[in-house]
């Protein structure tokens, strides 16, 4: 029986791990862009996907494999960057005690966690917004954010799952092709 998969292809998963750990801690933490990685998502899996199927040397062999292995590749890169994404999340939007900069009006009155999250939003002006979808409360608002970061986080690992099979198509149609092997018996 054979693999689902390449050894090649699950090499570069690992490698998409290490791709979608530098993407989303770098532009989520360190420079904090979060558009960034809607637009890197599917350029990524596109990468990954090509790379699957050139880690694994198809440069024979059925369609139907190519497209796996850049699929599969994609999906574990995507699954990644989106796990990151609401581990992130998570951690700043539990965590949250309302400190702010005395420039900026010194610390928020708020209930550490959701309250405060809350709290920073209407500071900023979303009141108006909030109260269109239905927000009125900390609690309301735990259940309207965390539906946002979900969907945020899901739309990354379709997008990098469909650069990833993206990726294996591009690969399947300029794939280097299959080596000629000269005959022993010809050469005399």
């Amino acid at each position: 029986m054979s693999r689902l998969v390449d050894r090649g292809a699950i090499t570069a998963a690992y490698v998409g791990i290490g791709m979608a750990v530098t993407i989303v801690v770098s532009f989520l933490l360190v420079i904090p862009i979060e558009w960034v990685i809607w637009m890197l998502a599917l350029p990524s899996g596109l990468l990954i996907g090509y790379y699957a199927n050139q880690r694994s040397n198809r440069r024979a062999g059925p369609w139907g494999r190519i497209l796996v292995n850049g699929l599969f590749a994609g999906i574990v890169t995507g699954l990644t960057a989106a796990a990151l994404i609401l581990l992130i999340k998570g951690l700043f939007f539990y965590a949250d005690n309302g400190y702010r900069d005395p420039g900026l009006g010194g610390p928020i009155a708020c209930q550490a966690g959701a309250d405060c999250v809350y709290q920073r939003y209407l500071q900023a002006g979303r009141g108006p917004d909030f109260v269109t979808a239905g927000v009125t409360d900390a609690a309301s608002f735990t259940g309207f954010y965390w539906s946002e970061q979900f969907s945020s986080a899901g739309t990354v690992l379709v997008l990098t799952a469909l650069g990833g099979l993206g990726g294996a198509g591009l690969y399947g149609v300029f794939r280097p092709k299959p080596e000629v092997v000269a005959d022993a018996g010809s050469a005399a």
